[in-house]
């Protein structure tokens, strides 16, 4: 981790209690709405994308961080997909719900309903959260949600890493995101983020300046994906972010045997 000076730890604070501030009378508002809203999930879930339009947007213009956003033609309001992040900053939270098309659900580990203001308006949405620590469970969570996916014709936002990575390094795929496109036929569009964990580190409260690249990759076919063939349709999602990632995000090494959920 790179020396801190004191100019960055002013900046830092400042940034971050702006953002405190501007997420915490966003969310509550938004959640005044979501109450409203509460019998009908599908509604629920479309507004909060308009809320996260702007509130993700919001954030990384008070993150200070250059965007440069490529391969929009690649995201498709009108096709029902499943967009795929590698996982590198918090900063995803705000770039996913900013850059994905309306009507998207979200996946998160069950430990987002922590997170101040963004947490409760998580909830209250109805964006799914799974518990990495119970398989069964949260293959039953994902099952359903491709259900309700399906018959709304929604988009899915989801990291197939599970985690954040600490150095920006491209981890290990979760099987997760195939049993979801198996069962909901969506094509998969990457979602490849370049340069954020050195702007927000992890277990860090210091934000650096530094350009953030977000580029949309074609989307991959999923239509001829079956169960008996879980690992190399998982490799040849992992492949597509290997072939965009630059050298510093490239694992250390070759992958190992993949989690099972």
């Amino acid at each position: 981790m790179a020396k801190v000076t004191l100019n960055e730890r002013l900046g830092s604070i400042l940034r971050l209690t702006i953002g405190l501030l501007f997420i915490g009378s966003a969310a509550s508002l938004a959640m005044v709405v979501l109450v409203f809203l509460l019998p009908w999930h599908h509604r629920r879930i479309r507004f909060t994308n308009y809320f996260g339009h702007v509130v993700g947007r919001g954030i990384m213009k008070i993150s200070g961080c250059p965007m440069t956003i490529r391969g929009r033609e690649n995201v498709d309001r009108e096709r029902p997909a499943i967009y795929a992040g590698n996982h590198t900053s918090i900063y995803d939270a705000f770039t996913s719900i900013w850059l994905s098309p309306i009507g998207t659900v979200g996946v998160a580990k069950k430990e987002i309903i922590w997170y101040p203001f963004y947490g409760v308006a998580w909830l209250l949405a109805g964006h799914l959260t799974l518990d990495r620590g119970n398989s069964e469970k949260a293959r039953s969570s994902m099952r359903r949600m491709g259900e309700f996916l399906n018959r709304h014709r929604l988009h899915l936002f989801m990291w197939p890493e599970g985690t954040r990575a600490k150095d920006g390094r491209l981890l290990n795929f979760k099987k997760g995101i195939v049993h979801l496109a198996i069962q909901t036929k969506m094509p998969i569009v990457p979602m490849v983020t370049e340069g954020a964990h050195r702007a927000w580190e992890k277990a860090s409260l210091t934000l650096r300046q530094v350009p953030i690249t977000i580029t949309f990759l074609p989307a991959i076919d999923t239509s001829h994906w079956t169960e008996d063939r879980i690992e190399e349709h998982l490799a040849e999602l992992r492949d597509a972010f290997l072939s965009a990632l630059p050298t510093e995000q490239q694992p250390l090494q070759p992958a190992v045997e993949l989690a099972a959920a």
